[in-house]
């Protein structure tokens, strides 16, 4: 039975871990690597991301340089950062690429802020479902005699106490990005 509340309680992690994700790549008015991170470029033939073939810095706060190890590599970086939807133009000097993160105003700030909130909504939503499916996997248990009733109760408060925990941490994940991306 631990086994099985194991297998859930992972599933609600990967939730969390997948939101963290989703937050690093919105970008608060600092200059975050992590925006990068979905971005790939051929090289050689081999899909890699942007951190696989250059050395990305942060040498002020709003801004994130790309130095390629191969010069040229700068076309086919640049093209991609073009293409993603980060929406910042790269500006390139032949040998590294800037891309300089301009202040946020007060209404991008609120359609982050509810974007935020919308990814938050979408995670706890991942998380109750898994409730459900753990909930329906211990009661088929109990229907199939291989628990007791009271084993079913006792793994229907466990399965509820995950889950108030892990709504509580996405809760909290969501609270920090969008005092975040508030902060001026």
């Amino acid at each position: 039975m631990d086994e099985k509340l194991l297998e859930f309680e992972n599933k609600m992690k990967k939730s969390c871990v997948a939101l963290e994700e989703e937050y690093a790549a919105i970008r608060a008015g600092r200059a975050n690597p992590n925006i990068l991170n979905k971005l790939t470029v051929d090289y050689y033939g081999v899909p890699s991301t942007i951190q696989q073939v250059a050395n990305v810095s942060v040498p002020e706060p709003r801004i994130i340089q790309i130095a390629p190890w191969e010069k040229s590599l700068i076309k086919a970086i640049e093209k991609a950062i073009q293409i993603s939807d980060i929406g910042i133009t790269p500006s390139n000097d032949g040998k590294v690429i800037r891309l300089v993160f301009p202040e946020l105003t007060e209404e991008r700030r609120k359609d982050l802020s509810k974007d935020v909130k919308k990814k938050a909504e979408n995670a706890k939503v991942a998380v109750r479902n898994i409730r459900r499916d753990a909930n329906d996997a211990f009661k088929k248990l109990e229907k199939n005699s291989e628990i007791t009733e009271d084993e079913l109760k006792t793994a229907n408060d466990k399965i509820q106490k995950m889950t108030d925990k892990y709504v509580a941490e996405i809760d909290k994940l969501a609270e920090n990005k969008t005092k975040e991306i508030m902060t001026v």
